[in-house]
């Protein structure tokens, strides 16, 4: 695992970064993957919102982690349904 600068951990929490991914009733798809993927094409820190009702905790939990393992991201942050991901 890579060492996180902290700025990017204080952008990561910050209020100001709005999410720009969000995952719906589909939950995890094939497009979701390839939309986080062209997002940290772009920049480095992706911000994505799970709707409420979506996804228990443990559902949380595995959405993160098959979302770091298939775009080769780290998570940063998860806070409720939200998370932020990060990409060299």
């Amino acid at each position: 695992m890579v060492r996180v600068p902290e700025e990017v951990r204080r952008l990561a929490s910050s209020k100001e970064m709005r999410p720009t991914v969000r995952v719906g009733r589909s939950g995890l798809t094939d497009a979701l993957v390839e939309e986080v993927d062209a997002q940290l094409h772009q920049r480095s820190l992706v911000k994505i919102k799970v709707n409420r009702g979506v996804f228990d905790k443990e559902g949380l939990s595995q959405l993160w982690a098959i979302l770091s393992e298939r775009t080769g991201a780290q998570l940063i942050l998860s806070r409720g349904n939200v998370g932020v991901l990060w990409r060299r």
